[in-house]
């Protein structure tokens, strides 16, 4: 059957701050069958989304350092062409306060406290000697940084130095995931597909992760949970969990934007991923 959508754009960007290794593999299934599929970059005015019957973000990583332009370029490709994920959705999850909302709404998430742009940040008060410091608009890790024990004032300092330009958060620092490890939970049109287990990964190291796991069945109802109010126009989707110390599951991050989605662990993934493309 002839797909729905001829021509897809995936959006990227114009200069990559690290390989994408979804790309090739998804371009290759897209064509496949029979998609014209090109990649498009958000940043390049030349690059113009309504060539295309379909724009889906996926590896627009640099966005974090023009955020409103970004936000600008969704709203402009959304009343262009269709775009995946929904831009409403996608200009929500930008931005990591979108932690503080789920916890909110009863979403067990990773101790997180928030500090503003233009603050002047104290760590009075945070209860945690483990730190991690990172920008509430973030991506691949950019300006993460962990504080272990003894280091608090290094903390500070840090905070000090990055919060006059942008917002930042200050979160505990999880032991497990040195040990059972941060894992990645892949949803693509409407099922969970697979998991990979990541190491810890902070400012300036390489991603590592497992070959593709099956979801442990409290990781499925989790994540489960997480994306239920979410579902409607939702392409694909990333919930990464880690343990606490009761065992209990916790949301570290929802990627919902250009998350990689670790296709080349999962060919039946990458299978399920191009055809909901082709028919979105």
């Amino acid at each position: 059957m002839a797909p729905k959508n001829r021509r897809v754009a995936l959006a990227t960007c114009r200069t990559l701050p690290e390989p994408d290794h979804d790309e090739a593999g998804l371009l290759g299934a897209l064509r496949a069958l029979g998609v014209e599929a090109e990649t498009l970059a958000w940043d390049d005015p030349a690059d113009d989304p309504a060539r295309y019957d379909l724009c889906v973000v996926r590896s627009t990583w640099n966005y974090i350092h023009a955020l409103p332009d970004f936000l600008a370029w969704l709203e402009r490709t959304a009343a262009a062409v269709r775009l995946a994920n929904p831009p409403r959705l996608m200009a929500w999850n930008c931005d990591k306060a979108y932690l503080m909302e789920l916890a909110l709404q009863g979403v067990p998430i990773i101790p997180t406290r928030p500090f503003q742009r233009g603050a002047w940040p104290s760590l009075d008060g945070v209860p945690w000697e483990d730190l991690v410091v990172k920008p509430r608009v973030g991506a691949a890790s950019y300006g993460a940084r962990r504080f272990p024990p003894g280091r608090r004032d290094a903390a500070e300092a840090y905070l000090r130095e990055t919060c006059p330009s942008r917002d930042m958060l200050v979160q505990p620092y999880v032991r497990s995931v040195d040990g059972h490890g941060e894992r990645a939970l892949v949803w693509v049109d409407g099922e969970l597909t697979h998991a990979v287990r990541k190491q810890p990964r902070l400012a300036g190291g390489d991603e590592s992760v497992s070959q593709a796991l099956s979801p442990e069945a409290d990781e499925r109802a989790f994540a489960e949970r997480v994306l239920a109010p979410r579902r409607e126009g939702l392409l694909y989707a990333r919930v990464d969990v880690a343990r606490a110390e009761d065992g209990g599951l916790m949301l570290m991050e929802l990627e919902l934007v250009e998350p990689s989605l670790f296709l080349a662990q999962s060919p039946p993934a990458l299978e399920r991923f191009a055809r909901a493309i082709a028919s979105y």
